[in-house]
């Protein structure tokens, strides 16, 4: 006999297998490809691909798929990958093992003269690696995306990223060559210097780690001494993957803490910026946060009640320094849930509920919604809500209930010996991986 499931953990599995839904209904299944979001005639995202191939073993444990068509989907997504073109021509698939950010659904190649993206082509690799961490069956087609996996993996050129400079480019183009920025300050690309750094073929120096490290900053900021970044999925797309519960790097352990205790502050304080509300936006409140990376109502400059306010597009929204113009993304709110308290996630889940973010949609929650913001005249909630959702969002939904639930992928991705290979050149060392 099953044992009886709380209410809560009902809702999160609604929740989970409708966001899902969006990797079932915004692809192109026959080379896998994940649109980046719901409006006509958009590209596909690597990103949104990567995250759907670590969903795919989400979906298979939870029944929301059956196995041999996550098998199908997954083959078919690694082939075409595979099989794509890559080089220096503009209209490639990839160049050096990495891809460009967008891709045409049809076509996959690129779209919009967009970047080889560095961080983008992270994320599908290690959507990939995670396919085939829980693919393991001896059947052929299950052995094949294995072999797969590990071929993606180690043709992706790490060295060839870094540019001969000590830390690793943003990305690259066809038209300009490398682009300007690297990555340095803390944020997501947390996971691609361990994933550079564990890579058996390419693998970027240990130096990288440490020249990145370097750029950190720490901070104090209303009560909490944390690693600051601003938007909030900063502090959650590396933990998709990683369990960094009592692993350290020599950073955190002179800090005392750890990456997973990071984030936890991080998610906190956003929770404190939204009670003080500094700007003094409608809406924000203790179950009512999550200032991320979205989409926005902007750009618009609006007087509203006597106040001059200025409204953003999709921009990297972060606390406590902004941008914020009052935009908040229920994703990034769902995807704390490791990290958060679980009264203030039922409160704000119910409250969200209510201003029918949710309802009547067909992949969950809304991507980003701005109750300052009156909306389009005579829409139904009297504010802002995005029409569209987005690939990116909805996987770390999936994969972060699923983290909480079970600590399914964290499992899974602490078997990958990439994944260990790259944590140790990084220098993590206790928790978990003493024992590997």
């Amino acid at each position: 006999m099953k044992a009886k499931r709380s209410i809560r953990t009902e809702e999160l599995l609604l929740l989970q297998r409708e966001t899902f839904d969006y990797f079932l209904g915004e692809v192109n299944p026959a080379n896998g490809l994940i649109r980046d979001k719901t409006a006509a005639d958009w590209p596909a995202s690597i990103a949104a691909t990567g995250l759907a191939l670590a969903c795919y073993p989400v979906a298979v444990a939870r029944g929301f798929m059956a196995r041999q068509a996550a098998v199908a989907r997954t083959l078919a997504t690694l082939r075409f990958f595979w099989a794509s073109p890559q080089g220096p021509e503009p209209d490639a698939t990839g160049h050096r093992g990495f891809y460009y950010h967008f891709l045409d659904m049809e076509t996959g190649r690129r779209a919009w003269q967009c970047e080889l993206s560095t961080i983008d082509s992270a994320l599908l690799l290690a959507g990939a690696l995670t396919a085939a961490a829980y693919l393991g069956q001896e059947t052929a087609d299950e052995r094949e995306i294995r072999t797969l996996a590990d071929a993606l993996y180690c043709r992706a050129d790490w060295q060839w990223a870094q540019n001969q400079g000590a830390t690793v480019t943003h990305g690259w183009t066809p038209e300009n060559g490398f682009i300007k920025y690297r990555w340095e300050g803390y944020d997501e690309a947390l996971l691609v210097y361990v994933m550079g750094l564990g890579s058996p073929t390419f693998p970027l120096p240990e130096s990288s780690y440490a020249a990145w490290t370097s750029t950190y900053r720490w901070e104090n900021c209303y009560g909490y001494e944390y690693l600051y970044a601003g938007p909030l999925f900063t502090h959650q797309l590396t933990h998709v993957w990683i369990d960094f519960r009592g692993i350290q790097d020599a950073f955190m352990r002179e800090k005392g803490i750890d990456y997973f205790e990071n984030s936890r502050r991080a998610t906190y304080l956003q929770q404190c910026y939204a009670i003080m509300n500094p700007r003094k936006f409608d809406g924000y409140r203790e179950c009512c946060w999550g200032i991320t990376a979205s989409e926005g109502p902007g750009p618009a400059t609006l007087k509203l009640n006597g106040i001059q306010r200025e409204f953003y597009d999709y921009v990297g929204r972060g606390v406590p320094y902004g941008p914020d113009d009052g935009t908040l993304a229920p994703w990034a709110v769902a995807a704390s849930l490791p990290f958060a308290r679980r009264s203030s996630w039922k409160r704000w889940a119910t409250a969200s509920i209510k201003r029918s973010l949710k309802s009547s949609t067909r992949y969950g929650f809304k991507a980003a919604f701005n109750p300052t913001h009156p909306g389009e005249p005579g829409n139904s909630c009297g504010f802002w809500v995005s029409p569209w959702h987005f690939g990116i969002n909805q996987g770390p939904i999936v994969l972060m209930i699923e983290n909480y639930l079970s600590d399914q992928v964290w499992r899974l991705m602490s078997g990958c010996p990439y994944i260990v290979a790259g944590l140790g050149r990084a220098g993590f060392t206790g928790g978990w991986l003493k024992d590997v």
